[in-house]
């Protein structure tokens, strides 16, 4: 990418960042974005199809980074704690931007995209376990329930909830061991 291009990419990503930190996605237009950041049109659409890919890029990009971090995805089956705790501090690295991405009722997207981005590392790492069914539900529930405790407990402070969403995935970890075959214990 040319500095020209690189310099019009975070023109537009800054001042989608701004207007999207005071407005919903859906009241954001490309003609305010694009006076924001002192483009045409045009080179709006040289860029992207719509606010939407924009958006969706802009997610993509944090996620991708969230992730990054995770240096043993294969620890949610083998140490769930230190796997809770590696994610956990991942995604607050990327709060900020995360809060104003995902705002507007647009949380369940992040949780979603976290999941599926957990489950290729994960499995590319153990793929014995892609199609266990067991371990395919606890890593949902882990995922899901990890990220809605941690959203709705923040006043507890962060290291308190990472103990106890730790704690749980310990759990989780066990029903994984003890569980291998869903229909054993039914």
């Amino acid at each position: 990418m040319d500095l020209r291009t690189a310099k019009t990419e975070r023109a537009i990503r800054s001042a989608f960042l701004e207007l999207r930190a005071k407005k919903p996605l859906e009241r954001i237009t490309v003609k305010e974005l694009c006076q924001r950041a002192e483009i045409h049109k045009s080179t709006f659409y040289d860029h992207y199809e719509d606010l939407y890919a924009l958006s969706d890029a802009l997610e993509n990009q944090v996620l991708d980074s969230v992730l990054e971090n995770l240096t043993h995805p294969e620890d949610l089956f083998d140490n769930p704690e230190r796997f809770t705790r590696e994610l956990f501090l991942a995604y607050c690295s990327q709060d900020a931007l995360l809060h104003v991405l995902f705002s507007d009722g647009r949380g369940a997207g992040l949780v979603q995209k976290i999941q599926r981005g957990v489950k290729e590392l994960a499995f590319a790492r153990r793929p014995d376990l892609r199609e266990d069914p067991v371990a395919n539900i606890a890593l949902s529930y882990a995922i899901y329930g990890g990220y809605y405790a941690l959203e709705e407990n923040r006043s507890y402070g962060l290291e308190q909830i990472v103990q106890v969403i730790a704690s749980a995935s310990r759990d989780v970890q066990k029903l994984l061991q003890d569980r291998r075959d869903p229909q054993k214990n039914l």
